[in-house]
């Protein structure tokens, strides 16, 4: 409950919500002092206090010490009585806390409070009959699997010395200075340093100069940096290069054979066997990439045909929680260094707000068609959950142990169930999608 004497005069008002709402509150004085010293009393009976026996404290010097605390906890419970009954008789549902100040009466029997709150939104979904959602659909074949597997052998490249001019998806080692005006610039110059022709790590026009050379070959060359180079500096600016190469290595990729199987956890290297458990992960994987674009494509729908006002004070809970997440996360990074890193709340603002709206319409959602979490299909969420593990048994009972991590999947399956149910309702065309469209970066090697 949250009492405030005075607000400072140079704070701006904000504009008030149209989820607003006020009411005046009122405190017998006669009963407020009254519980003041019930507490006081209560408050004596075990109060230490050297010079005394353990309660025997007269209640005058227990006053003295502590009336004011006592006066505190008691208009507190007051206030917040008060309030309940207030709200409740008007049936109304308060969002956050309550904003309480005493109001400029003079009274020898009441104290008079207003408090200022909001209340939460009336919700009513909108029908979705005339909303097209785009369900993506990919069957997984051999040409998909074969991809995967190329991905998977990418990513345990070597690269080999080659005695030729350096190509596409070669790795070159180059020594290299680039001067500005006549004159080298900072972060211009390297000695031994590596990258791979075409994969971007370097600007076009200077991989395209590299391109072609042997090693133990030189080059000098200009280049125009591009206009939004992130080097302000060098952006748009003309430079020259001296490069000498001094490896090109190419690409040899590991043989799909035994040992290649035993990197990818088959201890006994059967490659059959690797292939199905490639196809299981692979097909599991994808099926969850659909279900989250459709997903996106509810959410989306939801909050467009559903526009509400949102309780600010919902908005500024979330943004707490949001920066809570991202310090944790940053923690885990960087380190207890980031722990005090400043975050801006304008910097969460929108997706708090997003966060609130979608909570709030998938609310009314859930109780008005009762699509609330049933056990087993929590359970068999679980049991999918676990069966990308070594031992899912162990997962499954890690998951039922906490009933937090249960609630997590609770929700879950609510977002599923709601998901089902706009489905249902809207206009759905399904569309096959690209394997690489859909497994974007996950699909890079």
């Amino acid at each position: 409950m949250e009492t405030n004497a005075t607000t400072p005069a140079a704070e701006a008002t904000p504009q008030p919500s149209v989820l607003e709402r006020s009411l005046d509150l009122s405190v017998v004085i006669a009963d407020l002092d009254k519980e003041i010293d019930q507490r006081l009393k209560r408050m004596g009976k075990n109060l230490k206090m050297p010079g005394f026996r353990p309660g025997k404290v007269p209640f005058h010097i227990v006053k003295q010490q502590y009336g004011h605390d006592a006066y505190v906890d008691a208009l507190n419970e007051a206030l917040e009585k008060s309030f309940t009954e207030a709200v409740k008789a008007q049936q109304l549902r308060v969002a956050g806390s309550p904003k309480i100040e005493p109001k400029k009466t003079e009274s020898e029997t009441h104290i008079e409070f207003s408090a200022v709150f909001e209340v939460y939104p009336e919700v009513k979904v909108a029908d979705l009959k005339d909303v097209e959602i785009e369900r993506p659909t990919l069957e997984i074949g051999a040409a998909e699997l074969e991809n995967t597997l190329n991905v998977l052998r990418k990513q345990r490249v070597r690269y080999e010395p080659v005695d030729r001019a350096a190509a596409q998806g070669d790795r070159v080692t180059i020594d290299f200075l680039g001067k500005k005006g006549g004159e080298p610039f900072q972060g211009g110059e390297a000695k031994d340093y590596p990258f791979v022709l075409g994969e971007g790590a370097m600007l076009a026009d200077f991989e395209n100069a590299v391109t072609g050379l042997k090693a133990g070959e030189a080059k000098t060359f200009e280049m125009t940096f591009p206009a939004d180079y992130h080097a302000k500096d060098l952006a748009g600016q003309a430079a020259t290069f001296d490069v000498t190469v001094k490896q090109v290595s190419e690409a040899v990729l590991p043989e799909i054979d035994t040992d290649f199987a035993k990197s990818l956890g088959i201890a006994d290297g059967d490659v059959e066997k690797m292939r199905a458990e490639i196809e299981t992960n692979l097909k599991r994987e994808v099926k969850s990439r659909l279900k989250s674009r459709v997903k996106n494509q509810v959410m989306e729908a939801l909050l467009k045909t559903n526009p509400i006002e949102v309780p600010k004070a919902l908005v500024e809970i979330e943004i707490d929680q949001l920066i809570h997440n991202a310090r944790q996360d940053m923690e885990q990074r960087s380190g207890k260094k980031m722990k005090d890193f400043p975050m801006q709340r304008e910097w969460f603002a929108d997706q708090a707000k997003r966060r609130v709206s979608l909570g709030l319409v998938l609310s009314e959602i859930v109780k008005v068609n009762e699509l609330h979490a049933k056990p087993e299909q929590i359970k068999s969420v679980v049991e999918e959950a676990a069966q990308s593990y070594e031992h899912p048994e162990e997962v499954v009972r890690w998951y039922y142990a906490q009933p937090q991590r249960l609630a997590e999947i609770e929700g879950v399956v609510i977002e599923d169930n709601v998901v089902e149910w706009a489905l249902a309702s809207a206009r759905v065309l399904d569309k096959a999608i690209a394997f690489d469209e859909l497994m974007g970066q996950g699909q890079r090697g």
